[in-house]
């Protein structure tokens, strides 16, 4: 099935990483993908792309299990061409970090372990699901058709428990020591762009800040409210004997800044994740975060309290001093739009719906859907240059702006042209 000419323009850049063989096969195993329907097997993508016949069907298996190709290489291009599109020069690059579960059963998945059910957990019960655990990274766009942030991911790592590290013979990685890699690799990719990353509470890890801040990537997370935060050295005079101190006294810890009825609280209204306007009482100051056998780090905190009460106090940390409160909470809300893309990947680039088995086809199926989904965007920028996307709508839920669906329902139509 011939491709667009439009979507083959995108799709050049990643032509020199396969060979002909595998890149023929590949193409045929994405046009299908995108066509079809429920889950996203290999079978399934030859069905809808007309292959249901061939007889060398075994071979497209091959491009997951056998065929020698890097997907950190593609994963690096597809990050050049997310920020070369949308991203323009000069500006800041925002990227978030987060964990999804993908639910998989099979005693033959060797990755395969127990983690909590966000989907499922509450806060009065928790839930385990047994699954695979991949790490997210993905870059905030803003696109022409919606004035909604969007997360394009890039980057999949998949982790394990330390169960499963152990019983495959492997030392253990936390999820600090993967994104403390990831952070490496992207400051590796994009040597001469400033870069913000945005992620929650699994990554307020005081060597992960510190990690960050010497590759000079902005770290904002959710902080702990019992944090150790220190005032500045003092200035050591001339005749003073011993050591330099590393930090000075000990600042009360942010949950009892948070009941000090001394505390200056200021308000701002904000946008809340597109579900209206919201007011919050916010107050902020800098300190150390520091923590014995580590260098301190210079830290920007920013408590937020709900006044009516429904929701919980939050504390916020950003690694760039210079950044305003404001700055630093409207940064930490673009991470909601990952969110976003781990439940519309889901729902329609069947993602969770595979079935490899074999640890190299696992570890490339799902970050290849993944990346999917940054390459239907990619395509809608390509065939609607202007942004003008038709908007499906019914009669029941009146849409303003084009979502994903629109922008696959573009592309599927393209392709059936």
């Amino acid at each position: 099935m011939p491709l667009p000419a439009s979507i083959i323009e995108v799709l050049t850049v990643f032509r020199p990483l396969f060979t002909t063989p595998t890149w023929r096969k590949l193409m045929t195993l994405l046009t299908g993908t995108l066509l079809a329907q429920g889950r996203r097997t290999v079978a399934a993508a030859l069905r809808a792309s007309g292959n249901g016949m061939a007889g060398n069907w075994s071979t497209f298996h091959q491009v997951l299990n056998r065929a020698r190709w890097s997907p950190l290489a593609v994963s690096r291009q597809l990050l050049f061409l997310i920020v070369e599109t949308f991203v323009p020069a000069g500006t800041c690059v925002d990227l978030v970090i987060d964990e999804t579960l993908e639910r998989r059963w099979g005693s033959q998945i060797s990755k395969r372990g127990h983690y909590r059910d966000s989907a499922l957990s509450s806060r009065e019960r928790s839930v385990s699901s047994p699954g695979l655990r991949w790490m997210v990274m993905a870059v905030v766009v803003t696109l022409p058709w919606t004035k909604q942030k969007w997360a394009l991911p890039f980057l999949c790592v998949l982790t394990t428990t330390s169960e499963v590290s152990e019983r495959l013979g492997k030392g253990h990685k936390t999820v600090g020591m993967w994104a403390h890699q990831m952070v490496s690799l992207v400051r590796r990719w994009l040597p001469d762009r400033s870069i913000k990353l945005m992620g929650d509470t699994a990554y307020s890890v005081l060597e992960l800040g510190l990690h960050a801040n010497a590759q000079q990537v902005t770290l904002i997370t959710t902080g702990r409210l019992d944090a150790v935060l220190h005032e500045p050295p003092p200035q050591r005079s001339q005749h003073t004997i011993g050591r330099p101190r590393v930090v000075g006294k000990r600042l009360p810890a942010l949950e009892k800044v948070l009941q000090n009825p001394q505390t200056l609280w200021q308000k701002l209204t904000l946008d809340w994740y597109g579900q209206g306007v919201r007011t919050l009482k916010i107050c902020t100051s800098t300190a150390l975060w520091y923590r014995s056998g580590c260098d301190p780090l210079p830290i920007r905190w920013v408590l937020t309290r709900d006044p009516s009460g429904k929701h919980p106090p939050k504390a916020i940390f950003s690694t760039d001093l210079t950044q305003t409160a404001e700055q630093i909470i409207r940064d930490f809300m673009k991470r909601w739009s990952l969110e976003v893309t781990f439940e519309e990947g889901r729902a329609h680039l069947g993602i969770q719906t595979q079935r490899q088995w074999s640890n190299r086809a696992i570890e490339r199926s799902t970050p290849l859907l993944f990346g999917l989904y940054s390459l239907v965007t990619l395509f809608g920028r390509a065939l609607h240059p202007d942004g003008q996307i038709p908007v499906a709508q019914a009669a029941w839920y009146r849409k303003h702006t084009a979502t994903f669906r629109d922008v696959l329902a573009v592309v599927r139509r393209h392709l059936w042209g």
